[in-house]
């Protein structure tokens, strides 16, 4: 074997080697990706903002000088408490507090999932209250948040400022139902401005098939280069009968030619 040919041979060898490596990475290293990628979206259930909760205290505590009743919001992630707040102030229950005998508490567990979940995200929405409210009146109270735009999609999109706009349209609902007399509708905890951007919670199709897409076509690259190498060895590869017999016939027919 000559030296040209060792070193072609030992250069097919390397690239080779790089390519089963590019392989082993590929298998490896992508799903580590697409864990770690799916990972950083987060599920976390954002709480209200510090504007929307002492917007919401206020027209909370007018209304309980106005009716009587405590008025409170309770926002869950799960298990996980994440927001309460009362007109007795941000982060304060009114529930087993003597300031309040009678009150009224909408609450709200919501619920994220993954974006490479197929369960969509959900919440659970439901109004309680004080021993002496009847069920019968709270049913009323729970289905009417619909009609000012709090539905399940509301607080799914937007949980903070769903349960703290939802707590303030209390007042007016109970009065519906003759709990208390007549409030006015509050509007000040409604958020002004260009909402913020929502957090990655949806189940888009595409993003939810990324991961595969990146490793198909990572798949598809390494196809290419395995038939780019598997082409480029075979061209290199000596022809043994056909090259010994022209190298044959070269000196044969010079030696023809000088007789």
């Amino acid at each position: 074997m000559t030296g040209e040919a060792a070193a072609a041979k030992a250069k097919d060898k390397r690239n080779t080697t790089l390519v089963w490596i590019g392989v082993v990475l590929l298998f490896i290293g992508v799903p580590c990706g697409i864990g770690i990628a799916n990972g950083g979206d987060s599920t976390d259930v954002p709480a209200p903002t510090t504007e929307q909760r002492t917007a919401t205290v206020p027209l909370l505590a007018s209304a309980f000088e106005g009716q009587g009743i405590c008025y409170g919001w309770r926002l869950s992630d799960r298990n996980t408490e994440i927001s309460v707040g009362s007109n007795l102030g941000d982060g304060t229950s009114m529930r087993d507090d003597p300031r309040c005998p009678r009150w009224i508490e909408v609450s709200a567990v919501v619920h994220y999932t993954l974006p490479s979940s197929e369960v969509q995200d959900s919440a659970r929405i439901g109004v309680d209250g004080s021993a002496d409210i009847e069920k019968a009146d709270l049913y009323p109270i729970a289905s009417g948040l619909s009609r000012f735009g709090l539905d399940e999609d509301a607080f799914v999109d937007e949980p903070g400022w769903a349960i703290t706009r939802a707590t303030t349209v209390l007042p007016l609902l109970a009065a519906e139902v003759g709990l208390a007399e007549a409030a006015p509708a509050p509007t000040a905890a409604t958020p002004t401005g260009t909402p913020a951007p929502l957090p990655s919670a949806g189940n888009d199709l595409l993003r939810d098939r990324k991961g595969w897409l990146f490793t198909a076509v990572g798949l598809l690259l390494v196809a290419a280069l395995f038939i780019t190498v598997g082409v480029r060895q075979r061209n290199r590869q000596p022809r043994g009968p056909v090259s010994a017999q022209r190298a044959g016939a070269g000196p044969a027919g010079r030696t023809r030619e000088g007789a």
